[in-house]
């Protein structure tokens, strides 16, 4: 049994009984409700001992339970073996949610804690719903980890910085006018963000804050006549406080927010209850209208101005320079039976570092053999490190932070003899892949009326993957972000030109293989047609396929043509900037599939 874990989940038992609740719910976020947390806030996984990204935490009096998506499914009950935490598998018909299993575990009259910084309003709303049909109550209590958590770490101080508009393409000043007549458009004379990336991108700051996402923690109000930040005083640098001043941007302590939202003077905010916290939100001065709606920020920051399309372009070709040289020197290296994932994951940092502008990675490398491919977010650790061999799949998910873009690549190499089975799944995911981007589509069309094109060729024989096909990308920020997305589930937000979206299909077959083929796409026009403008999708990604894994006569003429266009592409896009050698070996990865 893991004694550790199941002590802390003792501690907690005894703690919300003094508390007088039955029940208690952790989250994996922070009070941003941000998807990737600084270590202060990673609540949910010293209490479980689950490392992934995502998934909740609901302990009462005799049961306990984690609540994670597909991509953790192998993740999460590996790491809860031993403890006496229940896996409960997510988006599967027979998994009850939350609020279904607090129903059947507690009686009515029973009371439900939770930390109300970690939830958003809307979650909020919606758990007492629920709760309420069983005569169960939601109650917000502090934080038990700042008891509980005797060695928990300090909140993030690392300083702030500017983020130059050469790489931002606009100044704060040109940004906040649009922001503020969006504001204005629905009744507010007040905006609240809360949401990190969105308050790095208006104000073009940059930082340190949470590993591989450059954010700064804090909140930002904009009224009409003025703009007020909250930040801890430590992360304000002399050059930012001049930054600020020249801007007109008030600094207030980080903590000061509730008491300044409980007293200031605006008739109206504009809130994202899905995007505050519930103690923010419910820290509004009584008698001030609250307008709930989305925030306009999302929305202007997804749609990418000249200059950051032009960035993104840049950084594209230099991440595509040092993946040629990984990949060519992976080719070479495999053979010797040396190399293993954790190695070349420290070798395509390498590479990468070496590149002008480089910044970090934009999330931890995803490398799996074999089996660990099937691991859709495995993260190689000295228990769990294997050598790779010269046969099977390596999947390989990785980006880069660039000062001019973000990057994101997933790619499944064939490092020697594959199945019959392997090659038919990394073809049929290769044919998913190109369909998508092919398509063309009429202004209005969302995300989740395309993802059937990368799910068509696998769904013929009844495979699926749980995971969404596409996600938004930040700039020079966090890796996924909204609002648009290509996923089987329903989002209003139509795909617009500048936006720019990952194309990221996959199949995952437990203890034998996983394999995804991704790059970034930016929506640009397509023309007019009938009933109006059409759009299409322009590939940013700048990377050979591996070709060793493909069953060509699977393939269509059309799909052979695009596979064939994309790396002509790639070898004139990344050839100047390589050695004879290097040159040479993407000659032949990008050589043309030729069908006979």
């Amino acid at each position: 049994m893991n004694s550790t874990i199941n002590n802390r989940i003792a501690a907690l038992r005894a703690h919300i009984a003094q508390e007088q609740i039955q029940a208690f719910i952790i989250p994996s976020t922070d009070p941003h409700l941000s998807e990737y947390v600084a270590p202060h806030w990673q609540s949910r996984e010293w209490i479980s001992g689950f490392t992934g990204s995502a998934g909740t935490v609901v302990v009462t009096a005799k049961d306990a339970g984690l609540w994670t998506d597909s991509r953790y499914f192998l993740q999460a009950a590996r790491q809860l073996e031993g403890t006496c935490i229940t896996l409960y598998k997510e988006m599967l018909p027979e998994t009850p949610n939350i609020p279904e299993f607090l129903s059947a575990h507690l009686q009515e009259g029973d009371c439900v804690g939770i930390d109300g910084k970690m939830f958003s309003a809307e979650e909020v709303e919606h758990l007492q719903k629920e709760l309420k049909k069983s005569g169960i109550c939601i109650k917000s209590i502090a934080d038990p980890m700042q008891l509980l958590w005797t060695d928990r770490p300090a909140m993030p101080l690392a300083p702030a910085f500017v983020y130059d508009t050469k790489y931002a393409g606009m100044s704060f000043t040109e940004k906040l006018p649009a922001v503020r007549q969006a504001m204005e458009a629905t009744g507010a004379d007040s905006l609240l963000l809360s949401a990190l990336d969105e308050i790095a991108w208006l104000l073009n700051i940059r930082g340190n804050d949470v590993h591989c996402n450059p954010v700064v923690v804090s909140y930002l109000l904009i009224e009409k006549d003025k703009v007020n930040y909250f930040v801890q005083p430590q992360k304000v640098t002399p050059e930012l406080a001049e930054y600020f001043s020249a801007n007109g941007i008030s600094v207030h302590p980080y903590e000061e927010i509730g008491d300044y939202l409980n007293s200031f003077n605006a008739h109206s905010i504009l809130m994202n209850p899905a995007k505050t916290n519930y103690a923010i939100y419910s820290a509004i001065r009584p008698g001030c209208l609250i307008i709930n709606g989305a925030s306009p920020v999302a929305l202007l920051k997804a749609i990418r101005n000249k200059q950051e399309i032009a960035g993104i372009h840049a950084a594209m070709q230099r991440d595509g320079v040092a993946l040629v040289k990984f990949l060519k020197w992976l080719d070479e290296a495999v053979p010797a039976g040396k190399e293993t994932e954790i190695s070349v994951d420290k070798k395509l940092h390498t590479f990468r570092a070496a590149q002008p502008l480089y910044m970090g990675e934009s999330f931890d490398t995803i490398a799996g053999y074999k089996e660990h491919g099937a691991i859709v977010h495995y993260e190689a650790t000295p228990e769990t490190d294997v050598t790779l061999k010269s046969e099977g799949f390596l999947l390989l998910d990785s980006g880069a932070q660039y000062l001019d873009g973000t990057t994101d690549i997933t790619r499944t190499i064939a490092l020697g003899p594959l199945t019959e089975e392997e090659k038919t799944d990394y073809t049929l995911i290769l044919k998913g892949h190109i369909a998508l981007a092919m398509a063309v589509f009429p202004e209005g069309t969302r995300g989740a009326q395309l993802d059937v094109l990368a799910r068509m060729p696998i769904w013929k024989e009844r495979m699926n993957y749980l995971h969404g096909t596409g996600h938004g990308v930040g700039h020079f920020l966090n890796v996924h972000e909204g609002p648009q997305s290509i996923r089987m589930n329903e989002n209003p937000v139509a795909l617009q030109p500048g936006m720019v979206t990952s194309n990221e299909p996959g199949v995952y077959k437990a203890g034998s293989h996983g394999i995804r083929t991704e790059n970034l796409v930016l929506t640009v026009p397509a023309g007019e047609g009938m009933f109006g403008k059409y759009l299409k999708f322009e590939t940013l990604t700048l990377c050979p396929i591996c070709r060793k894994g493909i069953i060509k006569e699977l393939l269509t003429a059309e799909e052979i043509g695009w596979l064939n266009d994309y790396h002509r592409t790639v070898y004139e896009k990344l050839s100047p900037d390589l050695n004879n050698d290097e040159r040479e070996w993407l000659k032949e990865a990008c050589k043309a599939v030729i069908r006979d």
